[in-house]
């Protein structure tokens, strides 16, 4: 038996600290032994090697605590085997243990051991209520339910269930090298994509060191959305941080001060020294938004993609964001996709013959899956591809879902969609419609004249009607909100980058409330990233120079899901430039009516036509020419590469599982309630607002855990439809931030691991000890192997005679009393040795669990990725898109799952002895 509670001594804030010392994290036990290696300074350094962590503790505040065992202690060496400690020797800060078996360092010592205290405070009669120990034993599960979730990382964020979204997340995620290129069409959320998969990358212990790239104009937005829909809080990066962090020193790389940064592309490659530095500091994910902006030719590359090529090479997981892979033609997507496979993008011309191939494989594909009989034009395709072969016999045999597989395997063994996800408005559907409203106005003073229109307009609709009027800059937003409050009487309010964070969210509150304000004046840029769905109506006052950019504008109120017509109303100075420009986007772009496919690339090709027209003040060879252009691209993308990518990019049944899982998060009323005494018992100040809705106020917080918590408190809700319509409202789920911080604070503290109660009921006195151990692995948290066993807690029953009580029916229920354990404590007998005999008595009984547990964990994991490894190793010997190194990681990750799941430890968590009396 191990008895080490009272062997852990408490953290002496005066001793010698030794480098080789072990310790132990209270807050994280699953780490195992630590070994101390830098102290002082108001710091401690603990590195874990059976986990493969290191963590850094604030002296004052380090949750941890000197391994010290004592003399009939049993230890377990690194080398394997156990001794018996017969006396303890200590020489220059370090122990030495002279056991049964001779001398042991304790550098020696087994780094999976476990620190079993919750019987060392029972013995000691330090017992906490019953009802702590019933609410920690119901988080250890909720903790093994949360970590063996399918959708952990994916239920957290503050978004609507779109299928197309959550399967790309989930398929990218879920890869072992994910490298691909995001490129929905404008508005179908390509970002909200990428930050599902860096959040359930991270989650998962996968990924800790995260650099996101994106053209500055687009910085703010990207904080927000991480922000506000996934509580991810990025460091802003740029010249003037990085001076400040080098001041002192000049040799410091900035990089390192923070783990997620979210720096501006021009700002990297316009440096080369801070690109340098940014390779050097070395990142798990490195995501770069707006991609077609990184030129490249087979005889010269921008900085930019110099750049952003150094990083990616580097780098394990890539993620390219563009809504226009194709602008500047296949050349320009061949760059791209080099950035993610230079080994397999390394020549332009046979890329170009591949290309040619899409429309061809998509006819045969589609012939398939819309029942078609004749075959033989699979011949060429299958040909010497024992996988396809398997596949075109079952599909001749007509055998029960022979279609669906034939062009599965079609799609993946050529290549389409495995480095690219591209979905298009045409194929997914479910858009509101927009009615543009153009409006022409006269007079010498173009502002005075649409000011005028608009206080006219907003006397025509009703009241209750919201209207948010977006404009191009923050003087331009001031005094339109000017004008509306001091001279038209409205009551509206203004949404601007000079505002915080806490102003915005304030001022869209009292927009989106119904007594609120009626209108909202936005710049540019603060409106970007924000949802303002439930207005209808759109005011343009002026148009801005990127057509990308008006998709921006409209995309705050055109969303997947979106109800009833939105109106976008654009009054313009009929006889000037405007009015040329607005007639270019209506009746050339149609991109008042619907997102233009290749709108950049049209722009880029008309920019000549559409200066010579605003100069001669006659645009229809312009509109003639852009409608030409936007025909003939969208017939180029629809007829090949579209139509594959959108069979692959979007498959509703696998998506409907993903968001199946997690509706019945939502739904779960018995989470709701866990996640409520779980803050209550931390110390937060509850206030109910209404169903499923609570205020939550730092009043009598235990810790220090919470620093997502303001001190003014916050209001949150479990109910996804609030939390998508009130953003400034918490979202709680078990993503979020303040349930795992509660839940590592119970967990991580002695509360409730030790109890008393007493069971009043009729028969003979008993006394039974409950035991709630937990098997888990210690483990790398990347490895992931609380996907197949997590930190799952095995209950335990016994009595004084050692028989097994566990699945007595009376003990569900049965109420279990505050009582005072003393009277039985004082027994020396019973202390000495009944209840060190119930204990092992339970540890035997859980050990069995433990390794039916391991038994099963290690049959769905060979189940899962030995599958997986097959089919990449088929997919591979046909398509060179399939990267050897991944179904090598998988090799390598089944082995590592084997060794690890195949060893678990059994740790006592919460114990609590129970007197049974009349």
């Amino acid at each position: 038996m191990l008895r080490t509670a009272a062997s852990v001594a408490a953290l002496d804030r005066r001793m010698n600290w030794k480098k080789g010392q072990r310790w132990v994290s209270e807050n994280e036990p699953e780490l195992g032994l630590g070994i101390l290696q830098q102290g002082g300074d108001g710091r401690v350094d603990v590195h874990f090697p059976a986990t493969g962590e290191s963590r850094c503790y604030a002296l004052e505040s380090a949750p941890i605590r000197r391994v010290r065992f004592l003399a009939g202690d049993r230890i377990s060496l690194e080398a394997g085997g156990e001794r018996l400690v017969e006396q303890v020797l200590e020489k220059d800060g370090l122990l030495i243990y002279q056991t049964d078996g001779g001398h042991v360092r304790e550098s020696e010592l087994a780094a999976g051991m476990s620190f079993n205290k919750p019987e060392e405070r029972l013995f000691a009669g330090s017992v906490d209520h019953p009802e702590e120990f019933n609410l920690r034993a119901e988080a250890l599960w909720r903790r093994a339910e949360i970590q063996q979730s399918s959708v952990r990382g994916l239920v957290g964020a503050r978004m609507e269930l779109i299928p197309h979204q959550l399967f790309i997340a989930d398929e990218v995620s879920n890869r072992m090298r994910p490298r691909v290129l995001l490129a929905d069409e404008v508005g179908l959320g390509k970002t909200i994509e990428a930050c599902l998969i860096l959040h359930r990358l991270m989650l998962n212990g996968r990924a800790e060191r995260v650099l996101v790239v994106v053209p500055e104009a687009l910085m703010h937005q990207w904080f927000v959305e991480l922000l506000r829909r996934f509580h991810l809080s990025f460091s802003l990066f740029d010249e003037e941080r990085c001076e400040s962090l080098t001041r002192l020193d000049p040799s410091v790389n900035p990089f390192l001060d923070s783990q997620w940064v979210l720096a501006g592309l021009d700002f990297l490659s316009g440096s080369p020294d801070r690109a340098a530095q940014a390779m050097e500091a070395g990142w798990d994910v490195l995501v770069v938004d707006e991609a077609h902006h990184l030129e490249w030719t087979p005889d010269e590359e921008s900085a930019a993609y110099r750049t952003v090529a150094g990083l990616a090479e580097r780098t394990e997981c890539v993620l390219l964001l563009t809504a226009t892979p194709q602008q500047l033609g296949e050349q320009g997507h061949f760059a791209r996709l080099r950035l993610l496979d230079p080994s397999r993008y390394d020549d332009l011309d046979a890329f170009h013959e591949e290309c040619a191939c899409h429309e061809k494989l998509a006819d045969l594909v589609e012939n398939i899956s819309s029942g078609g009989e004749d075959f033989s034009a699979l011949g060429a395709w299958v040909e010497g591809k024992p996988l396809l072969e398997n596949c075109l016999g079952n599909l001749l045999a007509d055998r029960e879902g022979a279609r669906e597989r034939m062009v599965e395997a079609l799609l993946d063994c050529f290549g389409v969609g495995r480095v690219m996800f591209r979905n298009t408005r045409s194929k997914l559907g479910g858009f509101p419609l927009r009615k543009p409203e153009l409006v022409s106005l006269n007079g010498e003073d173009p502002w005075e004249a649409k000011t005028a229109w608009l206080a006219g307009f907003l006397k025509k609709i009703q009241e209750e009607e919201k209207v948010l009027v977006i404009l191009k800059t923050r003087t331009a937003a001031e005094q339109v909100l000017e004008f509306l409050t001091d001279q038209a009487g409205v009551v509206a309010v203004a949404f601007h980058e000079d505002f915080t964070l806490l102003q915005r969210d304030r001022n869209a509150a009292f927009f989106a409330d119904a007594d609120g304000a009626r209108v909202l004046v936005c710049s540019e840029m603060g409106s970007e990233g924000r949802n303002f769905q439930f207005a209808r109506h759109l005011v343009l006052l002026d148009l801005p120079d990127d057509v990308d950019l008006l998709e921006q504008r409209i995309g705050r109120l055109d969303r997947i899901g979106r109800r009833g017509t939105i109106h976008i109303h654009v009054p313009y100075h009929a006889g000037a430039a405007e009015e040329i420009r607005v007639r270019w986007i209506h009746e050339g772009l149609d991109a008042f009516h619907q997102s233009p496919t290749g709108a950049a690339e049209i722009q880029h090709q008309t920019a000549g036509l559409l200066n010579e027209a605003i100069m001669t003040g006659e645009p229809e060879m312009l509109i003639s020419r852009t409608r030409e252009l936007k025909q003939t691209l969208a017939k180029r993308m629809a007829r090949g590469q579209d139509r594959l990518l959108a069979l692959r990019s979007n498959r509703p049944g696998h998506a409907r599982a993903v968001a199946d899982a997690i509706r019945r998060w939502d739904a779960d009323t018995g989470f709701e309630d866990f996640v409520i005494r779980l803050f209550e018992h931390a110390g937060m100040h509850l206030e109910p607002l209404s169903p499923r809705r609570w205020f939550l106020r730092p009043d009598t917080l235990k810790s220090e855990a919470f620093p997502s918590l303001p001190a003014e408190g916050m209001t949150v809700t479990f109910d996804r439809a609030r939390a998508l319509e009130r953003e400034h409202e918490g979202f709680m789920t078990p993503d979020h931030p303040l349930v795992r911080a509660a839940l590592d604070e119970l967990l991580g503290s002695s509360s409730g691991n030790a109890s008393f109660g007493v069971w009043k009921c009729a028969g003979p006195k008993q006394l039974f000890l409950e035991c709630i151990m937990v098997a888990e692995c210690v483990a790398p948290a990347a490895l992931a192997h609380v996907r197949y066993l997590p930190q799952t807690p095995i209950r335990v029953m016994v009595d004084q005679r050692g028989m097994d009580h566990t699945d007595d029916e009376a003990f569900s229920q049965a109420t279990i009393r505050k009582g005072s354990p003393a009277i039985l404590l004082g027994q020396e007998t019973l202390k000495r040795k009944i209840m060190p005999m119930m204990l092992e008595r339970a540890r035997e009984i859980a050990g069995s669990q433990c390794a039916a547990l391991a038994d099963a964990a290690l049959s769905r994991m060979e189940r899962e990725l030995v599958g997986e490894i097959l089919r990449l190793q088929q997919l591979a010997a046909v398509n060179d898109h399939v990267d050897p190194a991944e179904f090598q990681l998988l090799e390598k990750r089944r082995d590592d799952l084997r060794k690890s799941l195949g060893t678990p430890r059994v740790r006592l968590d919460a114990v609590r002895l129970i007197w049974k009396a009349p």
